[in-house]
């Protein structure tokens, strides 16, 4: 079990410098949507996922692979791009449609916090889909853990920070010792304060309000839903694929 002392919360991609993760392991949050994509890929047997920034960096990937083996996903704005195989709501990924593929993924936020991590220890992609498994990895660890909240384009967001808050609630059982990062206290604070309504609050955050227009409208209840998926999709190398497998 990681010293919760030593735990630290970023609250948006630009909070961080690249070399601060160094020796660290990070989880990256991207509750609305990119994490839970990636958690609902994974969980529908893609074979890979490969994180980018852009989509130059994506196209230029997908020239060096044979066309029936990948898809293109993401969004930019939250919606999906043109051109593109699938946007970013996680109902999308079924195993009809990803199952043995390799996905080449950016979105505006999660995808960019993921790459700005590469430095990191271990990275783990989590959401509320798959809380246990981010728990269960995070008891085996000694080093320091940082969690990564994407954000909105540089901004705090309420719905990563509360995934953030609710991973130190259990890791603690309710009780955040008293010496702690003032990350982590913010974030367990507002988790303390809110958990209890976790699909009523994130509903009513800054990017909820920004997506309801744009996203399916059971998107955002979907991604509020806790321990739906047993899978752990870790980075290495570039390449995002389930540890749990």
């Amino acid at each position: 079990m990681p010293d919760l002392s030593y735990i630290d919360v970023f609250f948006s991609v630009q909070a961080f410098q690249e070399e601060e993760l160094r020796g660290k392991s990070a989880v990256i949050i991207d509750v609305l949507r990119a994490s839970s994509s990636i958690v609902a890929a994974i969980n529908a047997g893609a074979k890979k996922i490969i994180p980018v920034e852009d989509m130059s960096d994506a196209v230029k990937i997908a020239r060096t692979m044979d066309q029936n083996d990948y898809l293109l996903c993401g969004e930019k704005d939250g919606t999906m791009i043109e051109g593109y195989d699938l946007g970013n709501s996680p109902l999308e990924y079924t195993p009809e449609v990803v199952q043995n593929k390799t996905l080449i993924f950016n979105t505006t936020n999660g995808t960019k916090a993921i790459k700005k991590a590469a430095l990191a220890n271990r990275i783990y992609i989590g959401t509320f889909l798959n809380q246990q498994s981010i728990l269960n990895a995070l008891a085996e660890h000694d080093d320091e853990v940082v969690l990564i909240c994407s954000g909105w384009r540089g901004r705090l967001s309420l719905e990563d920070t509360m995934f953030a808050g609710s991973l130190l609630h259990k890791l603690c059982n309710g009780k955040l010792p008293e010496k702690t990062k003032d990350g982590a206290k913010v974030a367990f604070g507002l988790f303390e304060k809110f958990g209890d309504a976790l699909e009523e609050t994130i509903g009513k955050s800054d990017h909820a309000y920004r997506l309801r227009n744009l996203v399916p409208e059971e998107d955002i209840p979907f991604c509020c839903k806790v321990d739906e998926f047993d899978v752990l999709p870790g980075m290495k190398d570039g390449i995002i694929t389930n540890l749990n497998g």
